[in-house]
């Protein structure tokens, strides 16, 4: 595989922002306030799940392309001045960063307006367990672990790797760390992993965490996204309801899943309904790629460039600017079912979850 500089879709500069706009909280021209920043730390990844990328012909990014341990900080002590309280580290596969206990240390360190800031991770768990009390000492506060299915050979077919047991060694470490909430995500997929909706709630309940439904969506880099096979929201429920009561959580706020409560009990199910059910009206979520692009949302065609910033003796008050800009062209939402809709450049692994 070849390792290039990849340079997919439109890099807007900047536009100018007035000196009085800078400071204060990033807020958007629909009056959404910003507060969670994903960082992606690398587009490798140890798996290579159908819904996100090929199996072969990847082009990853130069090495050289690839934010520093310093790049990554400076963007994230300007983020958490203006307000933003939560990061969240993504891939790719975070795992795969060698220096991720140090990227965890750093930025946990931060401290914004509202006091510190909390770190979380996204992972598919390979290899969790060796890494995961390094990682809770350096400051990791929350975790959130991909599990499709449990049975090894839909896992097989479906990453193209034979590791499952990897992924399961990494959940209980992560139910065994105490480290709580323990979230588990899962993309619904028809004819994929539809039958094992309740078998994957009864396991995350037997590991105190709370599994968290994902509708498919249009980011593989095949492109080969189809509506009519991603299971949808009331689909997911209408199953879940065979076997528990479901009764809502009230308090969602900008949170991406709706949640509900089972049977009354302690444990709740989640559901992310980006395509049937969008929340873009409360989202708060900015995304900083792997080789310095800022994104206002998943699904943007355009990206705000930080690298001349960072690696062109850019000041914290050049990176704000380009913060703020990129706040400031956020669309009111994705429109995934409008007809117009035009599905990113790059794939998932790419942009960070």
């Amino acid at each position: 595989m070849t390792a290039v500089p990849v340079r997919l879709g439109p890099r807007p500069s900047a536009p100018a922002v007035d000196d009085a706009a800078v400071g204060g909280a990033l807020v958007d021209r629909f009056g959404r306030v910003h507060r969670d920043l994903r960082v992606s730390l690398t587009d490798r990844c140890s798996l290579r799940c159908t819904y996100c990328m090929p199996e072969q012909g990847n082009e990853w990014l130069a090495r050289g392309s690839i934010l520093t341990l310093d790049e990554i900080e400076a963007v994230a002590r300007v983020a958490a001045a203006c307000g933003v309280t939560t990061f969240r580290l993504t891939g790719g596969e975070p795992l795969l960063r060698r220096d991720l206990p140090e990227v965890v240390r750093r930025l946990a360190r931060i401290t914004g307006p509202d006091g510190p800031v909390q770190l979380a991770m996204t992972t598919n768990g390979i290899g969790l367990g060796r890494v995961l009390p390094e990682l809770i000492e350096a400051g990791l506060a929350r975790l959130n672990i991909s599990l499709d299915t449990l049975r090894r050979d839909r896992f097989h077919a479906l990453t193209r790797r034979d590791r499952l047991d990897d992924v399961l060694e990494g959940v209980a470490a992560a139910a065994a760390s105490g480290l709580r909430p323990l979230k588990l995500n899962a993309v619904a997929m028809r004819g994929v992993n539809d039958d094992e909706l309740v078998d994957l709630v009864e396991f995350a309940v037997g590991h105190d965490a709370q599994l968290r439904f994902i509708e498919q969506m249009p980011l593989d880099a095949g492109h080969t996204w189809r509506r009519d096979a991603m299971v949808t929201r009331e689909e997911i429920l209408e199953s879940l309801a065979r076997r528990w009561r479901l009764d809502p959580v009230p308090g969602r706020g900008g949170a991406p899943a709706e949640t509900w409560r089972l049977d009354g009990g302690p444990h709740t199910v989640g559901v992310i309904a980006s395509v049937t059910a969008p929340f873009c009206g409360a989202c708060d979520r900015m995304r900083l790629t792997a080789d310095g692009q800022l994104r206002n949302c998943l699904f943007s065609t355009s990206e705000y460039d930080l690298v001349p910033v960072l690696r062109g003796g850019g000041s914290a008050t050049d990176i704000e600017r380009v913060l703020r800009a990129c706040v400031a062209g956020k669309l009111p939402g994705h429109a995934i079912d409008d007809p117009s809709f035009l599905q990113p450049s790059r794939g998932m692994n790419a942009i960070g979850g």
